[in-house]
C-alpha cells in the first residue's frame, strides 16, 4: 500500500506539473467567463419560466373571475324569475370557484415573489459578469504585455530557445568562415613558396622564375633609355644661359639634371672561352728549298 501511495503521489505531481506548464491564464479566464455567461443564461431562462407560469395563473384567475361573475348574474336572474333552486345552484358553483380563486391567487403571489427574486439575482449576476469581463480583459492584457517583455528580454540575453539556436548557427558559420580563410591563406603561402604546384599554370621552376625577373629588369632599362632618347629629341636646340662653346641642348640638359641609371637586377654569368689550339710550326730544316 505504501508503494501504491507513492506511485499515486508521483503520478499526481507529474500530472500537476504538466498541467501547470500547459495552462494559459488567458484561456482559463475566458473559460471562467464563458461559465458565468452560461449560468447567467440559466438564471434568465428561470426568470422567463417563472414569468410564464405566473402569466398562466393570471389567465386562469381572470377566467375564474369571469365565471364567478357570470354565475352571480345567473343566480340573480334565476332568483328574479322565481327559481330559487337554480339561484342556489349558481351560488354553490360560485362558492367553489371562489375557493379555486383563492388557491390560484396564493400561487400567483408566490410565483410573483420568485420572479422578483430571480430578476434581482439575474441583475446582480449580470453586474458581476460585467465586472469580471472588465477585470479579465485587464488581466489578459497585462499577462500578454509581461509575456512579450519576457520574450524580448530572453531574446536580448540569448537564453531563449529560438535565439540560442540562432546563436549556435551564427557561431558555427563564423567558425567555418575562419577555418576557410585560414586554409586559403595557407594555400597561398604554400603556392608562393613553391611547396605546392599550380596545376593550371604548369610546374614551378625556380630558375625560370629568376630568368623572368631578370628579363623584366632589362625591359625596364630599355624603356628608360627609350624615354631618354625621346626627351633629347624633343628638347629645343639651345637653352638660355648655355655655354658659349656651342654645346648641344641635349648635353646641357644632361649636365643640368643628370639621370641616374637603374642598376641591373642581375648580372649574366660569364661565358668561359674555349681554348684555341695553336697549329704546330714546322722546323726550318724540314722546309723544302725554293
Amino acid at each position: 500500500m505504501g508503494v501504491m501511495k507513492r506511485v499515486t503521489m508521483v503520478f499526481r505531481a507529474k500530472a500537476n506539473k504538466a498541467l501547470d506548464r500547459m495552462e494559459d491564464p488567458r484561456e482559463t479566464l475566458d473559460y471562467s467567463y464563458q461559465t458565468q455567461l452560461e449560468l447567467l443564461q440559466k438564471v434568465r431562462r428561470g426568470v422567463a419560466d417563472v414569468a410564464t407560469s405566473r402569466k398562466r395563473l393570471e389567465l386562469q384567475v381572470n377566467q375564474l373571475n369571469q365565471q364567478a361573475t357570470k354565475l352571480d348574474r345567473q343566480a340573480r336572474d334565476s332568483l328574479a324569475a322565481g327559481r330559487e333552486d337554480l339561484a342556489r345552484e349558481a351560488l354553490t358553483r360560485k362558492a367553489g370557484l371562489q375557493s379555486q380563486l383563492q388557491d390560484l391567487q396564493t400561487q400567483y403571489e408566490s410565483l410573483q415573489g420568485e420572479e422578483e427574486k430571480l430578476t434581482q439575482a439575474s441583475q446582480r449576476l449580470q453586474a458581476k459578469v460585467d465586472a469580471f469581463r472588465t477585470r479579465k480583459e485587464t488581466i489578459k492584457a497585462t499577462y500578454t504585455a509581461a509575456e512579450a517583455q519576457t520574450r524580448i528580454n530572453e531574446a536580448f540575453s540569448g537564453i531563449s530557445e529560438e535565439m540560442s539556436d540562432v546563436g549556435m548557427a551564427i557561431q558555427r558559420a563564423e567558425d567555418k568562415t575562419a577555418q576557410m580563410q585560414a586554409r586559403a591563406g595557407a594555400l597561398d603561402e604554400l603556392m608562393a613558396s613553391g611547396a605546392l604546384d599550380d596545376l593550371v599554370s604548369g610546374p614551378h621552376d625556380d630558375i625560370q622564375a629568376e630568368l623572368d625577373r631578370m628579363g623584366a629588369g632589362h625591359g625596364v632599362d630599355r624603356e628608360l633609355e627609350q624615354m631618354k632618347r625621346e626627351l633629347s629629341q624633343s628638347a629645343p636646340p639651345q637653352l638660355e644661359g648655355a655655354s658659349p662653346n656651342g654645346a648641344s641642348a641635349a648635353s646641357a640638359i644632361e649636365q643640368a639634371a643628370p639621370v641616374e641609371q637603374a642598376e641591373p637586377v642581375g648580372q649574366a654569368e660569364p661565358v668561359e672561352a674555349e681554348p684555341v689550339e695553336a697549329e704546330p710550326v714546322e722546323p726550318a730544316e724540314a722546309r723544302e728549298p725554293e
